[in-house]
């Protein structure tokens, strides 16, 4: 599949009517939030994260469509967080699949993405160059606590805090 060809499927993904109804429910729930938000800024910038390293770290890069797809999905079930306290990384996988069929991705795609959604917030894969573990770097990369003013109050525990710029 081309790259403008396949990327017309991240567009869909940004413009499908699920994906914006999840997107202001967490803008509902974050709205008075200080802290690190779940909004495009934080979706996008996990998904240039991801893209830098899998240009760094893989001979047959993964393509752009799946890291995006990932990218913009993996915090979608951040409201049932909120509404129940449904881990948001198995909430999102549960969203995603409905989302990515109508987008055009297969069915093998829509489990290589959903598996990467589901498995964001597992350590045990963080050091693999494939998408699952380029997704869960790229997540915690993104939070810049090295320059946050709300830092010193944050409840992360200071191992979990991104303290030091690495890209």
């Amino acid at each position: 599949m081309s790259g403008q060809k396949s990327m017309k499927r991240v567009q869909r993904i940004l413009q499908h009517p699920f994906y914006q109804e999840c997107i202001q429910k967490i803008a509902k729930y974050e709205q008075d939030r200080e802290f690190c938000g779940h909004d495009m800024v934080h979706f996008l910038d996990v998904a240039r994260i991801a893209m830098l390293f899998n240009l760094e770290e893989n001979k047959k890069p993964i393509r752009k469509d799946l890291i995006y797809g990932a990218a913009l999905l993996h915090d979608i079930g951040r409201y049932i967080q909120y509404e129940d306290g449904t881990d948001h990384a198995k909430a999102s996988a549960k969203l995603a699949p409905g989302i990515l069929k109508d987008c055009g991705y297969s069915a093998a795609e829509t489990e290589l993405i959903t598996e990467a959604i589901a498995n964001h917030r597992n350590k045990k894969i963080r050091e693999g160059s494939d998408l699952k573990g380029i997704l869960y770097r790229a997540d915690k990369a993104s939070r810049p606590c090295y320059g946050c003013l709300m830092e010193p109050e944050c409840d992360w525990k200071r191992k979990k805090k991104n303290k030091t710029l690495e890209i």
